[in-house]
């Protein structure tokens, strides 16, 4: 699997574990994500998060939104 796949691949795998954490619906999920850059976020620190678990993953988000002054 190519490097962009891989990346694909954690974005939809940890927005579906997000979605069912906090308990969203895919519209406000997004609605988060536009509001705090989720996705990009997942993006970019894919070099870490690819080595560490969902509950890992989702604590980092959570705090990644806390910094903008945002909650869930």
């Amino acid at each position: 699997m190519k490097l962009e796949e891989r990346k694909s691949y954690l974005m939809i795998c940890m927005a579906d574990y997000l979605m069912h954490r906090w308990k969203k619906t895919l519209q406000e999920f997004l609605h988060l994500d536009s509001l705090y850059g989720i996705l990009g976020y997942l993006i970019l620190g894919y070099e870490s998060f690819h080595l560490t678990g969902d509950e890992g993953i989702a604590e980092e988000v959570e705090e990644f939104i806390r910094l903008q002054g945002g909650t869930i």
